[in-house]
């Protein structure tokens, strides 16, 4: 009998990160660089074509690296620009180059970017029980003031419901429906 998951994953790539990384906490700053990232680019975009699409931006975007996207010149610009690989919005890979300056702000200030991230939930991960998919929810007051918070800080895109999205994906909030085989491993996880 095939494991009862949460219903969003349907295509192997879905499957294979709703199972192995969606609601686990991540604390590498290098990984929360790249979630940043890539919930800014799936803006109006299925979550699906972002997978689809991710190893490509590892290369276009030298692993995510955020001290070295940060310096990142009109040339590289234009290179992203160009790379059929990505979602090429300008806005969007303009704000990766914005956020990765915002980011090493961040991480001079709190020592990491995962110390300012994970002390918005003292370091523990939000437990939702939530029983169907009609229970999620896109966006909460917590996300509305990371938002507020981060967008003083220089960051872009970086809306409530992008963060809250990102906040799923790291594991500061599990998400998965109480009847997902992954809700109740995440729920001991921090």
């Amino acid at each position: 009998m095939e494991a009862k998951r949460c219903s969003w994953a349907k295509h192997p790539l879905e499957i294979a990160y709703h199972d192995e990384e969606w609601g686990v906490p991540k604390h590498d700053d290098r990984r929360l660089f790249e979630d940043l990232i890539l919930d800014g680019a799936q803006a109006g975009l299925s979550w699906l074509t972002i997978l689809k699409k991710r190893e490509a931006y590892r290369g276009a975007f030298d692993n995510f690296e955020p001290a070295v996207v940060a310096q990142y010149t009109q040339a590289d610009f234009d290179r992203l620009m160009a790379d059929a690989g990505i979602i090429r919005n300008r806005l969007k890979i303009q704000s990766s180059i914005t956020n990765a300056q915002a980011f090493l702000r961040v991480q001079e200030e709190f020592g990491t970017f995962d110390a300012y991230l994970w002390g918005w939930v003292d370091g523990k991960p939000i437990q939702n029980l939530n029983r169907t998919d009609g229970d999620f929810v896109a966006r909460t007051e917590l996300s509305d003031r990371l938002s507020k918070d981060m967008l003083k800080r220089g960051f872009k895109f970086v809306g409530s419901t992008i963060l809250y999205a990102m906040m799923q994906a790291i594991g500061m909030v599990n998400d998965h429906t109480i009847d997902c085989f992954r809700h109740e491993p995440c729920s001991r996880m921090l």
